[in-house]
């Protein structure tokens, strides 16, 4: 995983609620076990019509969606299955972040695991997300906040383990081989 301090960029909104996994990803790609590849799939059944053609209307195959890296999802983002290709998939397309005022469980875990900032933040804040799509945010994850280009600092909630892991860029199993030496002291000393 890259690590995350720091994330500048211009949103891409989908206002849709109940994004689910399957939209996010649909179950037909799911025969990978590889991350890569799988941004061009994102969205497929909504970005790509039946000869595979995309859709001119849908909102990443505009132009001004190329770069962005946070996503403005509508109400309860991720539901659904737990696959953990749907944030594999958000990421190889080029997203850093999700924010919504509802981000599902086991979508949010699994998003974290991987390096995918999943935001939640109250309804005014997003109600201003949606009706700026485009806005230029900045999303800092050592004081946990969002900048608004008006000025305003929005706090969203993480939890601090998942943080540290995202700012070190380390998924769970990393932070455990980081602390090889440690466990080997301590076995030593509990056998003597």
């Amino acid at each position: 995983m890259n690590p995350i301090k720091t994330i500048r960029s211009r949103t891409v909104v989908m206002p849709s609620t109940n994004i689910d996994t399957d939209q996010i990803i649909p179950g037909r790609f799911l025969t990978t076990t590889t991350k890569e590849g799988l941004g061009q799939q994102l969205f497929a059944d909504w970005r790509y019509d039946a000869s595979g053609a995309p859709k001119p209307d849908f909102i990443l195959n505009k132009p001004e969606a190329a770069g962005c890296r946070i996503l403005v999802a509508g109400r309860n983002v991720g539901c659904g299955s737990s696959r953990e290709h749907a944030p594999w998939a958000l990421l190889d397309y080029g997203f850093q972040a999700v924010i919504s005022t509802e981000i599902a469980d086991i979508f949010r875990n699994n998003s974290l695991k991987n390096g995918l900032l999943p935001i939640v933040v109250d309804a005014d804040t997003h109600a201003w997300l949606l009706a700026n799509p485009g806005a230029e945010l900045a999303v800092d994850l050592e004081s946990a906040s969002l900048h608004l280009p008006d000025g305003r600092q929005v706090s969203f909630p993480i939890d601090p383990f998942a943080r540290y892991c995202l700012m070190n860029g380390v998924d769970e199993l990393g932070f455990l081989l980081s602390k090889d030496g440690d466990i080997k002291a301590y076995e030593a000393r509990r056998t003597a």
